[in-house]
């Protein structure tokens, strides 16, 4: 799944606008990669690290690709966050 339809789906981003400006700016890393392109595939395991919108650095683990932008509650079932000690920077075995 591309990243910005992801971060969108999964309510991070409140347009697919912004999650593609969010994927663009180079501020996205994916396994400890920086990200600069909107299409970058997520795969399940991935990690995702951010910043919110109140300025703290988030990190999330992708559990599941969505099918939709549902409700918030289904939306948060697809990752989990992760606590910023903890993250690892390895690429998730494929």
């Amino acid at each position: 799944m591309r990243l910005d339809r992801f971060l969108w789906h999964v309510r991070i981003a409140k347009t697919r606008s912004v999650a593609q400006a969010m994927a663009a700016s180079g501020h996205v890393r994916l396994d400890g990669r920086p990200i600069d392109r909107a299409a970058t595939p997520v795969r399940i395991g991935s990690v995702l690290t951010f910043a919110a919108r109140d300025g703290q650095v988030r990190a999330v683990r992708v559990r599941a690709l969505p099918e939709r932008r549902g409700p918030a509650p289904e939306a948060r079932q697809c990752y989990e966050e992760l606590d910023l000690a903890n993250v690892s920077q390895q690429a998730p075995d494929d």
